[in-house]
């Protein structure tokens, strides 16, 4: 199962959905957000090192944390000498190996954003609920159209209700999860944690364990 994470817009919380959420699946994250890496870094080789030939995809795989990770590099030297065109085959190798990956994607339109998504099975959508994000959400999810990646979720972040619940999902083509605003979620994100580890019986928690079993309905 590959499951890619997307959004319109940077700043929507994408990555903290994406670790989160492959914390409850049991998955490899791979940070593919090639010039802007936000996940985990781990020590030894990254994205940028595999997409260059450097090494192997499941080398670079890191398990010493609570999530294993596939970091990306963070310097333009790293960047420069990537070639995103081989990252479907680097994200399928990994799943071979560990069966379950989630696919950090950078945000909005670019090219490898489009590489990113053609990398899933299916795709997950993070937005907020202001109108640039919901814009931006709505560009992404045509261009999850023609990368032919169906979409399977939609998580609507730092809401603390959802309103118009259907018509969003109507929209944006895919059932909608609210995740409210969560200091408990903020603080394991600054610690590098997922909130499941430090804050288990939290709301937080509970919403990522619920979107984890319906994405995996989704994906059945």
């Amino acid at each position: 199962m590959i499951l890619t994470v997307t959004a319109g817009k940077g700043g929507v919380g994408k990555t903290t959905v994406a670790y989160n959420l492959a914390a409850e699946l049991d998955a490899v994250a791979v940070d593919a957000d090639l010039g802007m890496a936000d996940l985990p870094p781990a020590r030894g080789p990254d994205l940028h090192d595999v997409l260059a030939g450097r090494a192997a995809p499941v080398e670079a795989v890191s398990d010493d944390g609570p999530v294993s990770v596939l970091p990306c590099g963070r310097s333009l030297a790293g960047l420069r000498g990537a070639d995103p065109a081989e990252l479907v085959d680097v994200v399928r190798t990994v799943a071979r190996e560990y069966g379950r990956v989630v696919v950090d994607a950078p945000a909005g339109m670019h090219s490898d954003a489009g590489v990113a998504l053609l990398t899933g099975d299916a795709a997950l959508l993070v937005t907020r609920p202001t109108r640039p994000a919901l814009a931006g959400a709505l560009r992404t999810r045509e261009l999850a159209r023609e990368v032919d990646t169906p979409l399977a979720r939609v998580v609507l972040n730092r809401a603390d209700r959802l309103a118009d619940h259907g018509r969003l999902a109507s929209t944006l083509g895919a059932p909608v999860t609210a995740l409210p605003e969560s200091e408990r979620l903020a603080a394991a994100q600054r610690a590098g944690q997922p909130v499941a580890s430090v804050a288990p019986d939290s709301t937080a928690s509970e919403r990522f364990a619920r979107l984890a079993r319906a994405v995996e309905t989704a994906l059945c």
